[in-house]
């Protein structure tokens, strides 16, 4: 059942695992916010990628290269869980979470008691547990629920399948890698964070990350345990709002370490490699924390396979530019 595909950020099912049938803000100059929500972004070429001594080498961050994307509309926050609300509510989606049966699910988030809702446990970090009910509407697994005071927080528990149907339905898709980091940098160069060097600038939290000891202590010094509101921190200089912290988020490419080094790949809106065995997640989430995982950096990257969803996963959605934007 569980699966340490980069488990310390988010663990994934196993690839032979058998699914059941399905039954069912302001902006830089340039930049226009539309009454969508969206932004639209002018695209060009910038630095992507890192080279730095924080840059996990198995992820392949480097090296540092130019790339080019076209212009494009990004969502202004994640997908909340009002906006999959309305998804499932008008076209009777079922995700992989409700098919399968279960979901990852942090264990300081579950009774200490090992419920039997508790099915398994991710060994090498076993602050992962696998929960039977955990899905985007009961994300802690029984007896919780999102619409009591959650709708404007992330949606989680959705895999890269679930994000695709509702990219769909709301006539988006999702980001390229490219995109989403031309996106988070929010005009800056080089810069770790969107906002520049320093985590927290003069003291202030600009994201939602694990503070304290993880996983035994969270302090929550920035305001949340959990999921913050999709808008709870101030936006980069696109106008975007959490694009680190928080949940990570789906990218639309498959997954490679190396691919972007070899002559195959596109400098001019990259796509990343045909196929593969995972999708790109970017981002990090409230659970990464420098003791283990610092990819909460805007050049960190991560992975994931596409049925796979947890309690810290979520998307942002994106569209082409018409004649009409």
């Amino acid at each position: 059942m569980a699966s340490d595909r980069e488990a310390c950020c988010t663990p994934g099912r196993d690839c032979d695992a058998e699914l059941p049938p399905d039954d069912s803000c302001s902006t830089e100059t340039g930049e226009v916010t539309t009454s969508t929500g969206m932004v639209r972004l002018s695209g060009g070429t910038f630095t992507m990628g890192s080279d730095g001594n924080e840059a996990h080498p198995e992820d392949g961050e480097g090296p540092l290269r130019e790339v080019t994307v076209a212009p494009f509309l990004i969502d202004r926050c994640a997908v909340t869980n009002a906006e999959f609300f309305r998804f499932v509510d008008e076209t009777g989606y079922t995700t992989d979470a409700e098919r399968y049966g279960w979901s990852f699910v942090f264990r300081g988030f579950v009774d200490n008691t090992e419920p039997d809702y508790v099915l398994d446990t991710v060994t090498e970090t076993p602050w992962w547990v696998a929960v039977k009910g955990a899905t985007w509407l009961a994300p802690e697994g029984p007896g919780s629920n999102v619409l009591r005071d959650r709708l404007d927080h992330p949606v989680v528990h959705v895999s890269h399948n679930d994000a695709r149907a509702y990219c769909s339905w709301a006539g988006k898709r999702l980001l390229t890698e490219a995109e989403w980091e031309y996106a988070a940098r929010g005009g800056l160069v080089g810069a770790r964070f969107p906002w520049g060097e320093d985590l927290k600038p003069e003291g202030e939290h600009r994201c939602n990350i694990w503070q304290g000891t993880f996983p035994e202590e969270n302090t929550a010094a920035d305001g949340y345990r959990g999921t913050a509101p999709v808008d709870a921190y101030s936006p980069n200089g696109y106008g975007l709002s959490n694009t680190i912290g928080n949940v990570w988020e789906w990218c639309a490419d498959w997954f490679s370490p190396t691919y972007h080094r070899t002559p195959a790949a596109d400098q001019m809106n990259p796509t990343g490699p045909p196929d593969g065995t995972a999708r790109v997640m970017r981002g990090g989430s409230y659970l990464c924390h420098d003791s283990y995982c610092n990819r909460y950096r805007v050049a960190a990257r991560s992975q994931n396979t596409a049925d796979s969803s947890t309690g810290n996963l979520g998307f942002r959605c994106a569209r082409d530019v018409n004649s009409a934007d």
